[in-house]
């Protein structure tokens, strides 16, 4: 792996050097991928895990090598307008080299999970694009990049549009361009470790069209031209004990390997990297704001099922070898490949999961003679069905989540009253640094959004120094964020005025909360999925004729991703039925491209509440687990009728009943003040 030509290994070989017993050059490639995973919440216990023997006093002292090092490792990932036209350049080099004439870039790694680590930036380090979700297509002499709704904006801010035209990917997917752009007998290259079957159909579909033909490749070409790419990330598995997750692995392992009997299967490739967290009750630190850890497993449907675990025996720590047991077999990560082909020479029929599981995957399988069902993960619905222990960690978490936002939503009022110079930056650090205080914290869930004015209109928006914005009176301030507990995983989004709000602020603000009010309150039968739903929380603003187009409502982890399936409440179509146990967003918004941006964000948990008077059916609701004030600045009561007003009224009392034993005096009056009646 090339580093930047100046990088210096005198520091890093002096902490690779201590370790006892064990090979510099091992040591060092150990430091090389922690420095290559996000920054640990505490680095002294991971280094010594992946180093045992290290001497104390060194591991104390060797924390800014290893920043240093991470650094320089992520230094250049972004393409910027300097650097962009001639990786362009070098990519089309390298095509010409191998006989292809373009190339499928994706936002993706092996796992085609939402966050990915350094290694897998090819996507940003091109093109200057850092969106969760996008494609680049690279013909010869003309480039694409598509991007869904989220991220319009965004992608003429950091892109070259002189280089790449950006497209929307619903309005214009990739496989079509490919059919109106791409040429015939031209051969376009792909990694197939970056794409799932699905997502290859509509491109192969779109480049036969045109007559050109999709070629797999065994070495990506952007890495071969990506000098100073990171090495893959190696944090040690961490173990999520049963007393938060509730449920011993052996059990979980027993149920799957039963339901993977029943579908005559032999069993399944788990490639998500959460639900190979969940499966094992293993936590990690390769992948920013999610605690995971890149790996595969094999879940074998033999009873009472049985567990082959593919990952970096540095990974593997002695406890978490103790905890996995005798259920659950070790393996190097480079025996995944040969396992995969001797159960295809057994013809074994096994389930991939078609939303993670790579096309590599799949053919590795069936070219030696085995069969790929393809279909849900069978950990997906399990994972999102949380059990009571889980239930009970993710409502203490909120508690102490809550707590933090009120202390921050405080301090920022006070700042702002005292014409404190604030930008969007101080807000994300100063946000962080309340939640830092509690013991369980052990990270953002996601990169905070705090968009103010204008930025606030940029869905996924993510400060930085070139565009952060100063506070100024006038307009409003979107501030959306998460924390990582040991026991839950927090998603809130609050939208304050700074200075005094204008009409049409309180109208927008006061038809988002309308809708995200009927959503939360809202009571429906079993069988009722989030597609059904999503209209409650938009009627008031389709009433003025506005909208938004995200979704409203994704699944929240349990410790684990943010962003979790299957459950949704979304326009799309969806065919999964909420049940109790799912944790869901609920978060409506509007934005003013250009202006503002409104949103308001409550996580909820489906539940069975007490059936309704004279009913006939039962019916499941929504437990609304945060506890953060709305700003009644920004609410206007005439657009609320009296239901809406209680349950706001109501909603307050809960919070500031719940939070006051835990604030100081101070933040206990300004969230008395802030939770005043209606």
């Amino acid at each position: 792996m090339p580093l930047t030509p100046s990088f210096d290994f005198t520091a890093l070989d002096r902490v690779a050097g201590a370790v006892p017993g064990l090979d510099i050059g091992i040591a060092r490639g150990r430091l090389l991928g922690l420095a290559a995973a996000p920054a640990a919440f505490d680095q002294t216990a991971v280094l010594t895990a992946l180093l045992p023997g290290l001497p104390a006093a060194i591991a104390a002292t060797a924390q800014p090598a290893i920043e240093e090092v991470r650094r320089l490792l992520l230094e250049g990932l972004e393409a910027t307008p300097d650097t962009a036209a001639p990786r362009l350049a070098a990519l089309r080099a390298e095509l010409v080299r191998r006989e292809l004439d373009g190339f499928l870039v994706p936002m993706a790694d092996e796992h085609q999970g939402e966050y990915i680590p350094p290694a897998a930036q090819r996507l940003a380090w091109l093109t200057g694009f850092t969106g969760s979700a996008g494609l680049a297509v690279v013909l010869a002499e003309t480039a694409a990049i598509f991007v869904d709704g989220r991220y319009t904006l965004q992608v003429r801010d950091q892109v070259d549009t002189t280089l790449f035209t950006p497209l929307h990917l619903a309005e214009q997917p990739a496989g079509a361009w490919l059919a109106e752009t791409a040429k015939s007998g031209q051969r376009i290259g792909y990694d197939p470790w970056l794409h799932t079957r699905a997502g290859l159909a509509g491109l192969q579909a779109g480049a036969a069209k045109a007559g050109a033909t999709l070629v797999p490749v065994t070495s990506n070409a952007v890495d071969m031209v990506w000098k100073t790419r990171p090495p893959d990330p190696l944090s040690p598995l961490q173990v999520q004990p049963v007393a938060l997750a509730g449920e011993d692995h052996r059990a979980k392992i027993a149920r799957l390997a039963e339901g993977l009997r029943a579908e005559a299967l032999d069993g399944a490739i788990i490639s998500a990297p959460d639900a190979l967290g969940w499966l094992l009750n293993l936590r990690g630190g390769d992948l920013p704001n999610n605690p995971l850890g890149l790996g595969y497993a094999l879940l074998e449907a033999a009873a009472p099922g049985r567990v082959r675990l593919f990952v970096k025996p540095a990974k593997v720590t002695p406890e978490v070898r103790a905890h996995l047991g005798e259920s659950v077999a070790i393996e190097a990560i480079a025996g995944l490949g040969p396992a995969l082909a001797a159960l295809g020479e057994a013809k074994a029929r096994l389930r991939l999961d078609q939303a993670t599981a790579s096309d590599a995957l799949a053919t590795r399988i069936e070219s030696a003679g085995g069969s790929v069902a393809l279909g849900s993960d069978p950990c997906a619905l399990p994972r999102a069905l949380k059990n009571p222990v889980e239930l009970a960690g993710t409502r203490a978490a909120h508690e102490r989540d809550g707590a933090a936002l009120v202390r921050f939503l405080a301090w920022l009022d006070g700042a702002v009253a005292a014409d404190t110079a604030l930008d969007e930056l101080a807000v994300v650090a100063r946000l962080a640094e309340f939640r830092s205080l509690d013991p369980r914290y052990r990270g953002a869930s996601f990169d905070t959004i705090a968009g103010f004015g204008p930025n606030g209109a940029i869905v996924h928006y993510r400060a930085s120094a070139a565009t952060a914005r100063r506070l100024e009176a006038g307009s409003l301030l979107l501030v959306d964020s998460g924390g990582q507990y040991q026991d839950g995983t927090t998603d809130v989004t609050r939208t304050v005025a700074v200075g005094p709000p204008s009409p049409e602020h309180r109208d927008r603000y006061t038809r988002v909360l309308k809708g995200h009010l009927a959503l939360g309150a809202a009571r429906f039968p079993a069988g009722t999925t989030g597609s059904q739903l999503d209209a409650l929380a938009r009627l008031p603003l389709w009433q003025a004729g506005l909208d938004y187009d995200h979704g409203t409502g994704h699944g929240v982890g349990s410790f684990l991703c943010v962003h979790e399936g299957p459950q949704r409440i979304s326009k799309l179509p969806s065919t999964v039925a909420l049940q109790p146990g799912m944790i869901l967003s609920n978060e409506p918004g509007f934005y003013r491209t250009g202006g503002y941006g409104i949103r308001i964000e409550n996580l909820v948990a489906v539940v069975t509440p007490r059936d309704i008077a004279g009913g006939e059916r039962p019916m499941l609701g929504f437990e609304t687990l945060t506890l953060a004030p709305y700003d009644r600045r920004l609410i206007e009561p005439a657009l609320l009728d009296d239901t809406e007003r209680r349950l706001v009224n109501a909603y307050h009392a809960r919070v500031r009943a719940t939070l006051a034993a835990r604030l100081d005096p101070a933040a206990r009056a300004w969230l008395d003040q802030a939770t005043a009646p209606l």
